[in-house]
Formats: structure tokens, sequence, C-alpha cells
């Protein structure tokens, strides 16, 4: 091979992915926090670790920062192992649940931080920071200390100095679990929205899977220390790889059934068409989302129709939660439907109206 030959490949040899993990598991005593966890995530990306408390999801954030040591497993970012080095020689920026600012430092000192201890001249110190105040909303505020400032503005001060020094990977550990409901929507929008703009590859731990659908690029879905699905927000709702995975993000009504032929169904008394029921005489639990039985016009003769009367209405604003008994099931269904339907069909508790299962959007595991 000749030096140029050699030197285009190299050039058009594509760059290693942001981070790598292989084969990682992590032991405390007998207890087995991960287990063989694999992950490659890309440059520029944004990724949820999402899961209940407990899961294994923090621990694992803490091993990729070498806050914790893997018992086993390679860690690779930008394709250089760091699998045993420690934190400082690791190129991230985190930002805890908690803050963690320094309260005797002004937030200028405080956003400086990792300028000062890199050694970076005064003047390109001053510029960084009323650069990065500016960019998360607070350009007047670098006089202050953090006690004069809301939760709000800490946690941005505490991304600003995460994101100093501009580092290859931003990691964030719950950040907005702290903060009230109206703060954590604004500040969960103006942090996505200046990860795409820096495009800095980005992980966040959090068990709000609303924050994972609305943020994420793509989520790690972990439970008793292992992986049970990773994929896009939509891959993730739509097409749940686990029962785990239904009933943890989102609502779903589970009825148990049976594939009576192919093409068939029975849920309770009824049995309805599904096209994606191939195996006779297999016992089934199926997973529907609320937004999954809909009020729509009724085609006579259709199987999937169901009569149903309302037994609770939950207000949720421009929605509701309708809670139904429908003929023939043996359980109770949850469905969405408009405020504005509700009122235009004046429906209210006791209520009967036909509702349409949509079998397509069915999710089915063995019984």
């Amino acid at each position: 091979m000749t030096g140029a030959h050699a030197a285009a490949l190299k050039t058009n040899a594509r760059p290693a992915p942001a981070l790598e993990l292989s084969g990682i598991h992590k032991h405390f005593g007998a207890f087995h926090a991960l287990k063989n966890i694999e992950l490659t995530v890309n440059r520029g990306e944004f990724v949820c670790f999402l899961g209940p408390s407990g899961c294994g999801k923090t621990t694992l954030l803490r091993i990729i920062a070498g806050l914790e040591i893997q018992t086993s497993g390679t860690i690779l970012q930008a394709g250089r192992d760091i699998s045993r080095l420690p934190p400082a020689d690791r190129d991230y920026g985190i930002v805890f649940q908690s803050y963690a600012l320094f309260p005797n430092l002004t937030i200028a000192e405080n956003v400086a931080y990792g300028l000062v201890n890199r050694r970076v001249s005064r003047v390109d110190i001053t510029t960084r920071v009323n650069e990065l105040l500016k960019l998360v909303g607070l350009p007047d505020s670098g006089g202050k200390f953090p006690s004069q400032l809301s939760g709000g503005q800490q946690q941005r001060i505490a991304l600003a100095r995460a994101i100093a020094t501009s580092p290859g990977l931003l990691l964030l550990d719950e950040p907005l679990s702290a903060l009230d409901a109206l703060e954590r929507v604004r500040l969960r929008q103006e942090i996505r929205s200046l990860q795409q703009r820096l495009g800095i590859t980005t992980i966040m731990v959090t068990h709000d899977q609303e924050e994972a659908l609305s943020m994420a690029d793509r989520i790690v879905v972990m439970n008793h220390g292992v992986i049970e699905q990773v994929g896009t927000p939509m891959e993730i709702y739509r097409e749940p790889a686990s029962p785990f995975v239904v009933d943890f993000v989102g609502k779903a009504n589970v009825l148990e059934g049976l594939v009576t032929a192919t093409g068939k169904l029975k849920l309770g008394d009824h049995t309805l068409d599904c096209a994606q029921c191939t195996e006779t005489g297999r016992s089934v639990r199926t997973y529907l989302r609320p937004e999954d039985i809909v009020a729509r016009p009724i085609e006579a003769g259709d199987a999937n129709v169901i009569d149903a009367a309302i037994e609770k209405v939950e207000f949720l604003g421009s929605y509701c939660l309708v809670r139904v008994t429908a003929t023939g099931f043996p359980s109770a269904l949850t469905v969405y439907l408009s405020l504005n339907f509700l009122s235009e069909q004046a429906l209210e508790v006791g209520s009967r109206l036909k509702l349409k299962i949509l079998t397509e959007r069915l999710r089915m595991f063995g019984a």
C-alpha cells in the first residue's frame, strides 16, 4: 500500500464513537449493580439513561466519570481507553442534581473554576466566562453569589461551569429533579437547545420518562442492572421490547388474550381482527396505550369496535383520562379523550359510547 493510499484511507476513516462501553459489570459485594452493559454513544448525541431508582443508571454514569470503577469491562472515549483513568484524566464536564456550586465563590469564579485549574490566562478566562453567562441567559450575574440565585439559575451556572473547558462529553446526573415543575420544563428545553447548538455529546440520568422522551436522541431503558432496550423516543414508546418498558414508559392497558386463529385475538368475550396474530392457540398478554382506543366514526361490522360505559373522568386540561367498562371485557380500560369531544358529545360518568381498538398498535408478549 502506497503512503498516499494509506493517507487517503485515514482521511476517509470514520471517527471513533464518542463513547463505547463493553462488558461493564459492577459488583458491590454479592450485589450485582450492573450486568454486562454494552453501549455505543455517537458524537453529538443526547442519550438518556432512564429507569426506576436502584436500576443502576447513576452507577453507570459514575463509572463513565471515573467516580466508581467497574468490576470488569472497558470504556473507550473517542477511541481512547479510559477504563482505569482517574476522573481528572477523563474528558468530561458533569452537572449534579444538587448544583454543587462553591458558596464562597462568585458566579463568575464558579464558572471559571476549571479554567483556572488549567492555567488559562486571565483575559481568556474573563472572555470565556462572559460568553458562557450570556449563553445560559445570566449575563449580569457574574458578581453575585450562589445563594442570591434561584434553583433554576444555579443549575444554569452549574451547566456553564461544566462546559467551560469545552469537554468532549457532558454528564448530567438528574439535573432537574430538585426544581419545581414549571422550571423543570423550561430548563429542559434550554438544555436541549444548548446541547444542539454546541453539538456536545451528552448523557443524562433521569427517572422521569417525560424528560427522556422530550430531550433525548436515544433512550437507554434500564432495570435491575441490565439494559432492557435502546432506541429513539418513538421506538421506545411505540415498539417497547419488553413488558417492563411498556409499563415504565407511558400508560398501558394490560389484557390477557388468546390467539384463536390466524388474524384473530380473543380478549374476554370479544374476538378482534389482529393481523399480527399468527400463532394459533398462543396465550398472550396484550398492552394497549390509552390513545390507541379511539372514538371515531364507526364502520358497520367492524370487529374491533366495543360498546363502553364511562366509569370515571380525570380532568387533565385539554384532554381527560377516561376509565370505561366495556361489555364482555374482564377489566376496565383507560382511554384519552379530548375535553372538546366530551363536551360536544355531552359525555359524562354513566354515558355510553362506541370505541375502536387499534389492534395494529397492540404489543403482545407471552402470557
